[in-house]
């Protein structure tokens, strides 16, 4: 009781001042605001937007905690050959990556918020919650943190503020965070290498003592090192089941689609996760990877094509390698930039899984095409929402003139 009233004589002493939306922000990320309606009829409900997006971020802790374990475990085997996962030494080294990306995301994503709210003298908005725990799960584990810094500070202020802030953003923010990384700085987003904990610092080394004419690398880095590791298991062949429960490199949290998976049961049974975007999400990847199976079966292409080897990939497979399963789940269904109307959303979920693995198996330029489906179809969701209205319209207007013919 003492700690209420004493927060509440905090809130009066800040009433009027500069720091009023900071305070607020603070308060009411315990505490339930004691605002209430006066007039009018209203819907009444004992959620609110920092309480739907606090139960987002329950759903990415599971994904993020293995993530730790996987960034070690993944350095341990590069190293040795051999690891075990579940070790404190590999949620050590995970964590001492992992937890320097999440303390820069959200210390610069939130501070630019509260500039923004002080500045505007309105509320601090909670829609960053999420896309700060979002974007360390969806970059590499050596991604340098000035660069993360540098692409926040562009995604919350070019693709949130700059659109009148939560709520009326486009763009899913997280991922133009994301592409504003892969088109500045493409080579710490792309290849075998970014994946694994120190495998870049040491092909680095190593390209730049072989420029200055070093033959004979230092056993420090030409040795058993991570580089020299991946180089010899370049063509490893995972399992089924390791691609399905994560023991695969990766972004931090894309990697486990078992765990994802049970995400996205929890956020569709607490209504927070649109179900239709999901699952037509998946059916336009598998009809996707079908008809390029079928035109490797009907032998259309040979093997010598360059498209060959992923145009046979198993079309299930394809569900469970990649951020496929994660952007489906934590990122197309973001209700802000997705489709409004429930056709709308069916279509919107097809056409993002349809287009993802069109990209990944035909564009050699992005390994990886979930994201820029994703984006891609953000700027299309309200045309799709305005013909699916529309379309509903004609349709009543229709069955309104035959009853009345």
């Amino acid at each position: 009781m003492g700690l209420k009233q004493n927060l509440h004589n905090l809130k009066e002493k800040y009433k009027g001042t500069k720091m009023e939306q900071g305070f607020n922000a603070l308060h009411t990320f315990l505490y339930l605001p004691n605002i209430t309606t006066h007039r009018g009829s209203h819907v009444r409900d004992a959620t609110d937007l920092k309480r739907v997006m606090n139960t987002v971020i329950m759903a990415m802790v599971p994904v993020l905690v293995f993530g730790m374990f996987n960034a070690g475990y993944q350095h341990n085997l590069a190293i040795n050959g051999v690891a075990e996962f579940l070790t404190m030494d590999n949620f050590v080294v995970g964590l001492s990556k992992i937890l320097p990306l999440l303390i820069v995301s959200y210390g610069v994503g939130l501070g630019i918020e509260f500039i923004f709210a002080t500045v505007k003298k309105h509320e601090v908005e909670e829609g960053y919650l999420v896309t700060g725990m979002l974007v360390p799960l969806i970059v590499p584990i050596d991604l340098p943190l000035w660069m993360l810094a540098v692409a926040v500070a562009f995604g919350v202020v070019i693709a949130k503020e700059l659109f009148g802030g939560t709520g009326m953003n486009v763009l899913n923010p997280a991922l133009t965070i994301r592409a504003f990384l892969f088109f500045n700085w493409a080579a710490w987003m792309s290849g075998g290498e970014v994946w694994v904990q120190g495998a870049v610092e040491r092909a680095q080394q190593i390209a730049k003592l072989k420029l200055q004419g070093v033959e004979q690398l230092p056993d420090a880095i030409s040795g058993e090192t991570i580089l020299g590791t991946l180089a010899a298991n370049k063509e490893v062949a995972y399992s089924t089941s390791d691609m399905f429960f994560g023991y695969i490199p990766g972004s931090v949290g894309e990697t486990s689609t078992f765990l994802i998976v049970l995400a996205a049961a929890f956020l569709i049974f607490t209504g927070i996760g649109s179900a239709r975007i999901m699952i037509s999400s998946i059916i336009g990847a598998v009809v996707m990877g079908l008809i390029f199976n079928g035109i490797v079966d009907a032998k259309i292409i040979t093997e010598s094509s360059k498209f060959f080897g992923l145009m046979s990939f198993p079309f299930w497979k394809h569900l469970m390698v990649g951020g496929l399963a994660f952007g489906i789940v934590y990122m197309a269904t973001d209700p802000v930039s997705a489709s409004q109307t429930n056709k709308g959303k069916i279509i919107y979920g097809f056409l993002i899984g349809f287009i993802s693995i069109l990209i990944r198996v035909f564009n050699p330029a992005y390994p990886e095409g979930v994201m820029m489906a994703i984006l891609l179809m953000n700027v299309f969701a309200p045309t799709i929402d305005h013909y699916v209205v529309q379309g509903n319209v004609k349709r009543r207007m229709k069955r309104l003139k035959t009853k009345t013919a």
